[in-house]
């Protein structure tokens, strides 16, 4: 599982102080990115040497609690399911030990011209040795 810490600021929040809902969709794509990072991944590499991206296909997602200014999030990113072009991510917003939001996030891999295609072998396997995995 990883963790990313993020601060919430006044501009993540709405008239009532508590974070606008659309900004967790914010923080957990930062969250997305960072776990590829430490697997090594750059994305903008992926992009220039095959015209690889991922692009979200599928996102469900509970508000839990409120967060406020100035909290302390952890934004989790753990792996669940990967087939031939997608993976699947389970997110978590905590605040402490509370969970405040919570997402599964399938992504689909794409070419340079937007057509859904396999994971390229290298990085699927990458992605298969990760300690995140529960299923293939």
């Amino acid at each position: 599982m990883h963790s990313l810490s993020i601060r919430v600021y006044y501009e993540d929040t709405d008239l009532a102080g508590i974070v606008y809902y659309a900004n967790y969709l914010k923080f957990i794509e930062r969250g997305r990115s960072e776990w590829l990072r430490v697997l090594g991944i750059d994305q903008v590499r992926l992009k220039a040497d095959s015209g690889h991206v991922f692009a979200v296909r599928r996102l469900e997602a509970d508000y839990l609690r409120p967060a406020r200014f100035d909290d302390l999030l952890q934004v989790e990113t753990g792996l669940v399911q990967m087939t031939a072009a997608r993976i699947v991510l389970d997110q978590t917003v905590r605040r402490g030990g509370a969970a405040l939001f919570a997402a599964r996030v399938t992504l689909a891999c794409l070419d340079g011209a937007g057509r859904p295609v396999r994971l390229p072998p290298a990085l699927a396997a990458i992605l298969s040795r990760g300690p995140d995995i529960a299923e293939k």
